[in-house]
């Protein structure tokens, strides 16, 4: 991705704040869990934003499920950022499934492996 400017980083940084108090305040509905909003990419012209979130648990299901009604909600929460933020254009909101935090999981579990066994090897030597 190219370089970001300064009122990009801004602006996706105020929606990803906002975004994250309105999903846990204001959303009801049964189907989220434990939802954690990782970042937000605005596109240049603000008129896009990809909203990466994280489902607490490694369940697909839930996390589909999660998706899914972020999805339906999008209309919602992207009205209550307009009543709080002051944007000429507001983003339309594409919610994205964030793995990193699982990805990063898996490798610090191999890496830990790794470790125990290296030190396995070397107490045999």
């Amino acid at each position: 991705m190219g370089q970001t400017s300064n009122r990009s980083r801004r602006v996706s940084e105020q929606v990803r704040r906002e975004l994250a108090l309105l999903i846990q305040h204001e959303l009801k509905d049964p189907r989220l869990g434990m939802i954690t909003v990782a970042s937000v990419e605005v596109s240049r012209d603000f008129a896009h934003a990809k909203v990466f979130v994280t489902v607490l648990g490694d369940d697909a299901e839930q996390t589909a499920l999660s998706i899914t009604g972020l999805r339906h909600a999008a209309g919602f929460l992207r009205r209550e950022l307009g009543r709080r933020l002051q944007l000429r254009v507001l983003p339309e909101l594409h919610f994205t499934y964030d793995d990193s935090v699982a990805n990063g999981a898996h490798i610090s579990a191999l890496i830990d492996r790794a470790i125990a066994a290296d030190a396995k090897n070397t107490e045999a030597k």
